[in-house]
């Protein structure tokens, strides 16, 4: 699956509608927007649907009560933020998952996926346990912006070192 990251102002300016028949048209399967309170996602929603799109939503570790009714109206997959703070590569991260998803423990209609902060094959370990995948954006990012018109074959590596490490 493909999908953006990008903030609702950005939404908002290109225009909703056209917006959400663009990524039909590219083949873009959800969008991620960070800024969208949960409270205000018929923004979106409404476009995103009609166009087959995902709209996927965040918890964070501040979500508490708020975790349970956010992830009985997501698709796709629910997105749990790791921790509090900008996004980036982090060294520690030291959230209570097992309180933070606890409501959700037997979820079976959506996956949760932890991310923010994720960025070497320890950690994603660390999160699998918590989690059905991890997000590694931001590392990602980082090896593109090193490596350049050379960095998919980066990348493919350090996927494949995550993967070896959360297997092993």
């Amino acid at each position: 699956p493909m999908l953006l990251m990008m903030y609702i102002n950005t939404i908002f300016k290109f225009g909703t509608a056209k917006f959400f028949e663009l990524c039909k048209e590219t083949q873009i399967d959800g969008v991620i927007v960070p800024d969208m309170p949960f409270e205000e996602r018929e923004e979106l929603q409404g476009e995103a649907e009609k166009n087959g799109i995902y709209t996927i939503f965040l918890v964070a570790p501040t979500s508490h009560e708020r975790v349970k009714m956010i992830s009985e109206k997501s698709k796709g997959f629910l997105y749990v933020v790791s921790s509090l703070g900008v996004t980036g590569m982090r060294s520690e991260i030291t959230t209570d998952f097992n309180e933070l998803l606890a409501p959700i423990r037997n979820n079976d209609h959506c996956p949760c996926c932890i991310g923010f902060g994720i960025s070497n094959p320890e950690q994603a370990k660390k999160m699998s346990q918590y989690a059905d995948g991890v997000i590694m954006g931001s590392a990602v990012v980082k090896i593109v912006e090193e490596h350049g018109k050379d960095a998919p074959e980066y990348v493919g590596k350090f996927i494949k070192s995550v993967r070896e490490g959360m297997d092993n």
